[in-house]
Order: structure tokens, then C-alpha cells, then sequence
């Protein structure tokens, strides 16, 4: 039983409901943490009330209740041991509102969907990429593509000067899954493709921090009023343009005997599902799940990448062993393949190193309890908001040596073997994990193998490198030069 005080302070006479801090009236623990250190206040939390806690967040106009979970072994509990109870996504609001007309239908697109429609878009998502190359040697030609263009983009137009890396490795990364969904790639030096992915940078930064969660807590204010929010929309506008401009071009020249792409194929199911209107294989919902996979295919892996090469100018001790891998295993004359991973155990350690500490997605993507449930001896109620750290099981002290320090060392054996490790979960896990987990894990080894066959990078001279990362979405390191010196 909860009884609510007036000011909105829950007063928790079931004991079973997990512990945690004191809550302002309305606002709940909005203006207790920091956004853009949200998992390392959780991490203070947790060493105070345990890991598994509650808190009061803001959704829509009210202040719900959240139990965040930290560790491995409480995250697995949750998301693996009792999966089908954590399965589904909450209705956020902002999300709804940036999706067209998903607040009135229902979550639209393959990440924030549940149920049936969920389960038959995330199917056909992944069968149809995978027919397209998606986990399958047949795609690597054009990763090695990409991953030479990058290098040749390095070489031409910044060779030995100054340069920040990120937009060409957002262009390089993006085009894999551009060619997968839109059926085309695009050049570095499209100003309206690199003004895009610029956009994508901004909202995913402005969503994920104080005016994102502002806006969660008081739509109805927001809606009608200025301010950083609204360039979240006019954003997120900018991208829809942009994927309903190419819909509408694969609509006048598609040949249902051929498709080319994830549009394509899309586009055929939907005479297929005309009985089925709940399945959502409609044209608005086309639009939601190309946004879905253009933007997650894009800024995680162009993140981890943008990581990589931060950790190798301020490790350069690090950086030499993985070009003396490269140069024994795969040499000079060709590019490195996917074949070459097994060979490379010391490059396999540092990409999955790079990916723990790099630790992309910190917070996890919020799921909803579908029915009371007991976790950790406590019972979180159905339709509590939950989250799984993806930081706090990343850095456990229970399952990592040295959690803080960039260490490869981790998956390493005694005798320099690759080692798997059970908490490695960069891609979450249970119901929910990432369905392109298998393309990034290709992605990150061509690329990251590719640049440094090519390049030593370092820092500027007379610039000390970093660490400093800033929190919005993703967790993503601040703007930052480097020296990309041919081999």
C-alpha cells in the first residue's frame, strides 16, 4: 500500500518497495542530480541505499516513480531472469511529441513500441537487414569501402594538421547504414548530408540533458513557449524531411520484384498487412522505423569510433601494440578483414575496452514493469519505470579488475588470450538488447583496424588530451583535435 501526503512524498508503508532519497513536492528528485552526471549521482545512490533504489522522476505532468538497478548481477536479474515482466518501453512524452502523431496512435518505430507492433517490426527489421548483409561476411566489402574513403578523407584534407575527427567518421560510420535503409551513401563533402548529421549531434545532446527532462516533466508549459526545446523539434523535422523526401522517391521508382533497400522492402510488406492495421506497416510508421535505425546505426558507432581514437592519443603505449598487431597480422598491402580478428586478440581486448569505458549508453534505455514484480527481495510494482545502469554493471567493482582505468588487460588471459567477459553489456541485454549489435561489432573492427594501418594519432602539440566527456543521450567525449601522421 502507498499512501500520498499532500506535497506528493510517497509515504512507503509496504516495506518491500525499495528505499531511496527524499523527493521535492511536484518535482520529485529532478533538481536533486545533475543531468549530464546522472550516472555517477546513481553510482553515490546506490553505495547509499543499496543497488536497487527508487527515486521520483518527472513524466509528462507528473512525478513518477522510478527504481533503478545497478550491477550486474541485479540488472541480470531484472532484464534477463524476469525479461518478459521488463520487456516493454513507457510512454515519454518528448519522444511521442518528436514521432509524429505517435502520441495519439501509440509509439511508433521499433524502439519505443511495444507489443505486437514491436514485435512484428523489430522481426522484419532484422530479417530484412539481414538479407541485406546485417551479421554476414557479404557485408564487409562496403565497410572496407567506407573505412578507406575515411582514411583517404584523413589523408587529402588534414594530413599532418590539426583536425577534429568527428563529423567525417558521423559521414563514414552513417553511410554503412544509409546504404542498408536509403539504398545510397553519401559524400564527405555534402554540405547538406554533413548539416544533418550536425542536427542529429544537437538534438540527441539536447534530448538527452536538463531541457529534454524539463520538457517531460511540463509539456503543456513547453509546448507554448520558447526556449533550447524547441530546437529539439525543429531538429527532429530536419530529419524527417529528410527520410520522407526519400520514401516518397523510392515510392515512384520501386520495383516490387527487386527491392534495394529496407525502404523498399517495407514499402511491399504494406499491401501485404492491409488486414492487419495493428502491425503497423503503414506509411507513418515507415518513417518512425527508418529514424529508428538511420539514428541509432549512426551516433552510437560514430561515438564509440569518436572514443577510440581519444583513448589511442592519450594512450599512445597502447596504440603501438595494437599497429604492431596489425602490421604481424594483416600487414601493409590489404585491408584487415573480419577473419583477422581471431589473430588479433590484443586489438579485440583494446575495441572492447574502448566500449566499456567508452560506456555509450550509461543510463540504458528505460523499460516499464508489466506487472508487480520482486527483484533484489523487493517488489516493484506493474507499470514502475525502470532502468537498468549500463554504467553501474560496466564499472561493477565485483566483476572488473580496475573498473576505472582504461585497462585491456581485461579480456585478456594469462597467456594474452582473448577472454569474454560476462558483464560486458554495452548492448544492454534480455528483450531489449541491441539489434545491431553483430553490424557495430563489424563496424568497430574495420574501421578502428583500418585508421590506425594508416595513421599514428596524437595530440596537437602542446595540447595535453582529455578525458572530458559530455552527457546528453549518449555519453560522448567533448570536442576535441588530433594529428593523424601517415605510417
Amino acid at each position: 500500500m502507498q499512501l500520498r501526503l499532500f506535497f506528493d512524498i510517497p509515504v512507503l508503508w509496504n516495506h518491500n518497495f525499495p528505499p531511496g532519497p527524499w523527493a521535492w513536492p511536484f518535482v520529485g528528485n529532478m533538481f536533486s542530480f545533475d543531468p549530464a552526471m546522472m550516472h555517477l549521482e546513481f553510482e553515490k545512490c546506490a553505495k547509499k541505499y543499496g543497488n536497487i533504489f527508487a527515486i521520483r522522476l518527472p513524466v509528462a505532468n507528473d512525478s513518477q516513480m522510478w527504481v533503478v538497478l545497478n550491477g550486474y548481477k541485479m540488472v541480470k536479474e531484472a532484464l534477463v531472469q524476469n525479461g518478459d515482466n521488463f520487456a516493454n518501453r513507457p510512454s515519454i512524452t518528448l519522444y511521442e511529441d518528436t514521432y509524429t502523431g505517435a502520441s495519439k496512435a501509440g509509439a511508433k518505430g521499433v524502439v519505443m513500441s511495444n507489443g505486437y507492433p514491436w514485435t512484428q517490426q523489430r522481426r522484419f527489421a532484422l530479417s530484412t537487414l539481414r538479407n541485406f548483409g546485417l551479421g554476414k561476411k557479404s557485408l564487409e566489402p562496403s565497410i572496407q569501402l567506407e573505412a578507406q574513403c575515411l582514411n583517404e578523407a584523413f589523408l587529402s584534407e588534414h594530413a599532418g594538421k590539426p583536425f577534429d575527427p568527428q563529423m567525417l567518421i558521423n559521414n563514414a560510420v552513417s553511410n554503412v547504414i544509409c546504404c542498408l535503409v536509403f539504398g545510397d551513401r553519401f559524400e564527405y563533402s555534402d554540405d547538406q548530408f554533413q548539416t544533418l548529421l550536425k542536427t542529429l549531434d544537437e538534438i540527441i545532446y539536447l534530448q538527452g540533458g536538463f531541457w529534454g527532462a524539463l520538457y517531460n516533466m511540463m509539456p503543456w508549459a513547453l509546448r507554448r513557449i520558447p526556449g533550447p526545446h524547441r530546437r529539439i523539434f525543429s531538429g527532429w523535422c530536419e530529419v524527417f524531411s529528410f527520410i520522407n523526401f526519400r520514401i516518397q522517391a523510392h515510392m515512384k521508382d520501386n520495383d516490387l520484384s527487386s527491392p534495394r533497400d529496407f525502404i523498399d522492402c517495407f514499402l511491399n510488406e504494406i499491401k501485404k498487412w492491409e488486414h492487419d492495421s495493428k502491425a503497423g506497416f503503414n506509411l507513418e510508421n515507415l518513417s518512425a522505423c527508418t529514424a529508428d535505425l538511420f539514428v541509432a546505426g549512426t551516433e552510437t558507432t560514430s561515438t564509440t569510433l569518436y572514443w577510440a581514437l581519444l583513448f589511442m592519443i592519450n594512450y599512445p603505449e597502447i596504440q603501438a601494440k595494437v599497429q604492431a598487431e596489425i602490421d604481424a597480422v594483416v600487414g601493409s598491402s590489404r585491408q584487415p578483414s573480419v577473419e583477422d580478428r581471431d589473430s588479433m586478440p590484443y586489438t579485440d581486448a583494446v575495441l572492447h575496452e574502448i566500449q566499456r569505458k567508452g560506456n555509450i549508453i550509461p543510463l540504458n534505455v528505460t523499460r516499464v514493469a508489466t506487472k508487480d514484480t520482486k527483484i533484489g527481495g523487493y517488489i516493484i510494482p506493474k507499470n514502475t519505470l525502470v532502468l537498468g545502469t549500463l554504467y553501474s554493471v560496466l564499472f561493477d567493482e565485483s566483476q572488473w579488475e580496475t573498473p576505472h582505468t582504461f585497462n585491456p588487460g581485461h579480456f585478456l588471459d594469462q597467456q594474452g588470450r582473448f577472454r569474454n567477459r560476462d558483464a560486458f553489456l554495452p548492448f544492454s541485454l534480455g528483450k531489449r538488447v541491441c539489434p545491431g549489435e553483430q553490424l557495430a561489432k563489424m563496424e568497430l573492427f574495420l574501421f578502428f583496424t583500418s585508421m590506425l594501418q594508416r595513421f599514428t594519432f596524437s595530440s596537437p602539440q602542446g595540447v595535453e588530451p582529455s578525458l572530458d566527456f559530455k552527457k546528453g543521450f549518449t555519453h560522448s567525449p567533448k570536442p576535441y583535435q588530433l594529428c593523424a601522421t601517415p605510417r
